[in-house]
């Protein structure tokens, strides 16, 4: 009586070679495939909350925020025109037209580095805290609507808080012409984006302000 054949055992797997130079240092195909990934992996990082710590963490933080003006817990664009408004009064007198000009258009160039920094801080391409925007652009308004009395400025004041709040027809477009991509970290264009908005409405205001004087 004859026995039956033994199963054949597997041949054991090669021993791998050596990993080729550009695999080295890199873990290997298998388990970066099995290996589990968390949930969130993907999922873009939180946006950060702006205190008064984050507010003196980075030179240019101060600028950005309005030094303060952003953190106020309501209406922190409206503090930091109020707050342009005063800036203005105090210094206008000082300075010729040209030299108003110049140190606005100083302003806008800070003020988009300091937006493009701290908007990176903070994880979010346009942080409501962020009010140097409105201080630039209300600057703007005032610089090219003077001379003008309190009232009149006044009235460039509300016009330019609901032109910006609003964002009616090419303020909209201008806030969603340089949005970055879900997820991503808000860059020179986003910087830029931050400013250019607010000075659409500055253009908006003026154009108001304009045809309500030749009316």
């Amino acid at each position: 009586m004859s026995l039956p054949p033994a199963p054949e055992r597997p041949e054991p797997a090669p021993l791998p070679g050596p990993r080729p130079p550009w695999r080295r240092g890199l873990p290997p195909v298998e388990d970066a495939v099995l290996r589990p990934r968390p949930p969130d992996a993907d999922a873009p990082a939180r946006p950060r909350r702006a205190t008064w710590r984050f507010m003196f963490s980075h030179p240019a933080h101060p600028i950005a925020l309005g030094f303060g003006c952003g953190l106020a817990p309501w209406a922190p664009g409206t503090v930091g025109t109020l707050w342009a408004w005063l800036m203005f009064l105090l210094f206008r007198p000082d300075l010729s037209d040209l030299g108003a000009g110049l140190v606005i258009g100083a302003a806008a160039l800070l003020g988009w580095w300091a937006s493009t920094v701290t908007a990176r801080a903070l994880r979010s391409g346009d942080p409501g805290c962020i009010v140097i925007d409105e201080i630039v652009a209300f600057w703007l308004v005032l610089w090219l609507v003077t001379p003008a009395g309190l009232g009149a400025q006044a009235v460039a004041f509300v016009l330019f808080r609901w032109f910006d709040a609003a964002k009616p027809g090419p303020v909209a477009w201008a806030d969603r012409f340089f949005e970055g991509r879900r997820g991503e970290a808000p860059g020179w264009p986003q910087g830029f984006g931050v400013m250019f908005d607010d000075l659409v409405a500055a253009g908006c205001t003026l154009l108001a302000i304009a045809l309500w004087r030749w009316w």
